[in-house]
């Protein structure tokens, strides 16, 4: 029979990180039943080994590839069995039932079409990365010009961070981040999955717009808690941030067009420009945005 939820997690060099996700998953059940779903993107580590020792109840699937987060979400979806598709990081842990509290959020609300919840650090407070705004000439504009950084977390001159919200309240969002996210099967294949042609970042952005543009309105659903140590699946920040604006950049040349892309991708390499001049005049020891800007070819003409 199928079961409730399938739990989609995609695995790279997560031996750290696995064990407890999976625990925390298996111990916080309640009356949903769930299928766990694992595709390992050719981990170096212990990472296969720990999950066939440990877990031999989780459907692993190992391709002998690194395909990226949205390849590997897809295959585990069509691997899964189960009403609903729930995406989870491998660096999260489930609490307060979170798994259970969706699934019977979603039950009640089904015209929302996607679903996040609270996204906390280890130490409890807020971790506000389950969900942004979406990316818009405006919101890029402000960033373009420094404005994101000297006004962070204000709704109008930091719009895509959603402002000072706490996510302690049931709201409709631009975005709901792939760390954790569910949909109904039927909703998940109404529009398509995962655009593949994402390797890691902007895919849920992406998704969350065609949501959107679908008829649906994704929500947040603020008694789904679970821990987050965010950027776990990146070895450096300047990884991390070639990964971001390769993202970025994707989602710009896919999502918009005409002059709308012309200026976005203007604005996203304006303010990385600007950036790596600041840190040059201050003489920050943090090289990360000059970098970024130094290897801006390599990002900006996306995936």
């Amino acid at each position: 029979m199928p079961a409730d939820v399938a739990i989609l997690i995609v695995t790279y060099n997560s031996e750290e990180q696995i064990e407890a996700c999976l625990r925390s998953v298996q111990a916080q059940r309640r009356a949903v039943t769930q299928q766990i779903v694992v595709v390992d993107n050719d981990s170096k580590d212990g990472t296969v080994a720990l999950i066939r020792a440990k877990f031999p109840d989780v459907l692993l699937v190992t391709p002998g590839a690194n395909l990226g987060f949205a390849k590997g979400v897809n295959l585990a979806a069509r691997h899964a069995n189960a009403e609903y598709l729930l995406l989870l990081n491998p660096d999260t842990e489930v609490t307060d039932h979170a798994v259970d509290v969706v699934v019977e959020f979603a039950r009640r609300h089904p015209h929302h079409g996607l679903y996040g919840g609270r996204t906390l650090k280890p130490d409890g407070s807020l971790e506000p990365s389950s969900c942004w705004g979406l990316p818009s000439l405006w919101s890029m504009g402000l960033f373009a010009f420094g404005i994101t950084t000297l006004a962070p977390r204000n709704r109008w001159l930091d719009p895509e961070s959603l402002g000072s919200w706490a996510r302690d309240t049931v709201r409709e969002v631009g975005v709901i981040t792939g760390c954790f996210l569910l949909a109904h099967r039927d909703v998940w294949q109404r529009l398509g999955g995962l655009d593949e042609r994402y390797f890691m970042y902007g895919e849920d952005t992406d998704l969350s717009l065609r949501a959107w543009q679908t008829g649906y309105r994704p929500v947040i659903c603020p008694d789904a808690k679970v821990i987050h140590e965010v950027g776990q699946s990146s070895s450096t920040p300047l990884h991390k941030a070639l990964l971001l604006y390769r993202g970025k950049a994707s989602y710009v040349r896919a999502r918009w067009t005409g002059v709308s892309r012309w200026i976005g991708l203007v604005l996203l390499k304006t303010g990385v420009a600007l950036r790596a001049a600041a840190a040059v005049l201050l003489r920050g020891k943090n090289q990360t945005w000059r970098e970024l800007w130094r290897r801006r070819a390599t990002w900006s003409s996306g995936y």
